[in-house]
C-alpha cells in the first residue's frame, strides 16, 4: 500500500461517518447535498463576475461568504439532527435543503443576470423551478403540520 492510497483511505474514514452523522445516509441525501454545493459555487461565479462588471466587488464581502457558505451548508446538517431527535423522516432536513437550493438559484439568476449573462440563461426554466420547488417546499411543510409536526411529537415523549 503506497503513500496516497493510505491518505486517502484514511480521509476517507474520517469524512464519510462524519458526513453520514451530519447529514444521513442514502443517495437522496448525498445528491442533496452535492446540488447545495454545486448551486453554492455557481452563486460565487456569477456573483464574483457582477460584483467585478458593477464595481461592487469587495474583499470583506468574500471574505463573509466563506462564513455566509458554511453555515449554508450546516442548515441542512442540523435540520437532519434534530429530524434525529424527533424521529421525523427527514422532513426538516429536506425542508432546509429545499429552502437553501430556492434561495441560492434565486441568488444565482440574479448575479448572472447582473453579470450580463441574461441572454444565455434559460429564465423561463428557472422561473418554473424555482416556482416548482416553492409550491413543493409549501406542500411538504403543510403535509408535515398536518401529520402534527415536530410540536406534536415533542409533547408525545414528554
Amino acid at each position: 500500500m503506497n503513500k496516497e492510497h493510505i491518505i486517502w483511505t484514511t480521509l476517507g474514514a474520517i469524512f464519510v461517518p462524519a458526513f453520514e452523522f451530519l447529514y444521513g445516509v442514502g443517495e437522496a441525501v448525498f445528491t442533496s447535498m452535492v446540488a447545495l454545493t454545486f448551486f453554492i459555487l455557481m452563486d460565487w461565479i456569477s456573483g464574483t463576475r457582477a460584483a467585478k462588471k458593477d464595481n461592487s466587488y469587495a474583499s470583506k464581502y468574500g471574505i463573509d461568504g466563506v462564513s455566509r457558505t458554511l453555515f449554508m451548508l450546516l442548515l441542512p446538517a442540523g435540520g437532519h439532527l434534530l429530524d434525529q431527535v424527533f424521529s421525523l423522516p427527514g422532513i426538516l432536513f429536506g425542508a432546509l435543503t429545499a429552502g437553501l437550493l430556492y434561495h441560492i438559484i434565486q441568488s444565482m439568476v440574479a448575479n448572472s443576470i447582473r453579470a450580463g449573462w441574461g441572454e444565455w440563461l434559460p429564465l423561463s426554466v428557472f422561473e418554473a423551478l424555482l416556482k416548482w420547488v416553492g409550491s413543493e417546499l409549501e406542500k411538504k411543510v403543510q403535509r408535515a403540520t398536518q401529520r402534527g409536526g415536530v410540536t406534536d411529537k415533542a409533547n408525545d415523549d414528554a
